[in-house]
């Protein structure tokens, strides 16, 4: 098959053990992100396979309508949302869904916590520019951690906490708090009540019109002056423009973000204040993961090839 992966902003997929097992077809692979539906409809045009690389290109009816030869996406991830799934169908174009692993943005999580509450980018920064302890960073132990959403990721997150003496605190779906009182964590009365209770909040809510927006200006006001905002999982999960308003606000008083709007991001507001720290989504970006996420995609692929699709989310495509 004649195989496009776009998006591949380090130039890796390449260099990954899985990648052999496409020895036998033509892949074309790109390092830029590009928008507009021509250019990706003439990088697109000859490809009998796309293997998307998360959400970073959307694929629309417009687009959909100038590849008559595309037969199959493979996603790496089992998020869709980017993919209009109505239009592959009535085009006839499969989608197969990945895997993913909670592990590697849970580690990151907690790597912008620590950086975040002990100030250490500044820090390295003031001590490259001749300087030497410049301000004083804040403990975890005994504080408290708010937990967003309960799923795969959350509870990674919620259970190193309790290695960092914190007091867990969880709120989200009946199910969600369900499975953290069971494991012994505190669940907070309301979302409010977790955001102004929490001295650490990290947000581990998948993205969709229940979940879009669902952290409000409101929301943020009632943070303690002290307190650090976490986001690795979506930023629409924030209302649009209210996180930096709030950060200006000083409610919270600090900010850690690894995902925006539009990416790849070249200038954010968030980028500008003193008060965020800021990351290029890392979360999922990380060797082991990516031999899991394009392990997964590539199976797919080749099972489609062999005439035994699998993991498809519109199975009709192929019946």
């Amino acid at each position: 098959m004649k195989i496009v992966i776009p998006d591949d902003y380090q130039d890796c997929v390449r260099t990954l053990a899985c990648f052999a097992r496409l020895a036998d077809h033509e892949v074309t692979v790109y390092n830029d992100t590009v928008r507009d539906v021509e250019t990706l409809a003439e990088r697109f045009r000859d490809a009998e396979a796309l293997v998307l690389i998360r959400e970073r290109t959307p694929i629309t009816d417009e687009l959909l309508e100038r590849l008559p030869r595309l037969r199959l996406i493979s996603q790496t991830g089992k998020g869709i949302a980017h993919v209009d799934l109505e239009a592959c169908t009535r085009r006839g174009v499969a989608v197969a869904v990945g895997t993913g692993a909670p592990f590697a943005a849970a580690e990151l999580t907690w790597g912008l916590i620590i950086a975040a509450m002990r100030h250490i980018p500044a820090e390295v920064a003031a001590m490259k520019a001749g300087k030497w302890q410049t301000r004083l960073g804040t403990g975890l132990r005994g504080r408290t951690l708010g937990i967003f959403g309960y799923g795969k990721i959350g509870s990674l997150v919620a259970h190193y906490g309790r290695a960092f003496a914190m007091r867990v605190l969880v709120w989200g779906r009946e199910g969600s708090l369900e499975r953290a009182a069971m494991v012994g964590f505190d669940t907070a009365k309301s979302q409010e009540d977790l955001f102004a209770r929490s001295d650490v909040l990290s947000l581990h809510l998948a993205l969709n019109e229940g979940t879009r927006g669902i952290v409000t200006a409101d929301h943020l006001a009632a943070m303690k002056p002290t307190a650090l905002l976490v986001n690795t999982s979506r930023a629409e999960l924030i209302a649009e423009g209210a996180l930096v308003d709030a950060l200006k606000a000083g409610r919270p008083g600090m900010a850690a973000v690894d995902v925006y709007e539009n990416e790849p991001v070249r200038d954010h507001p968030l980028l500008h204040l003193d008060n965020a720290l800021c990351t290029p989504h890392l979360g999922f970006v990380e060797r082991d993961g990516y031999e899991l996420y394009f392990g997964a995609a590539f199976d797919n692929l080749l099972a489609f090839a062999d005439g035994s699709p699998r993991n498809l989310a519109n199975p009709e495509t192929v019946s």
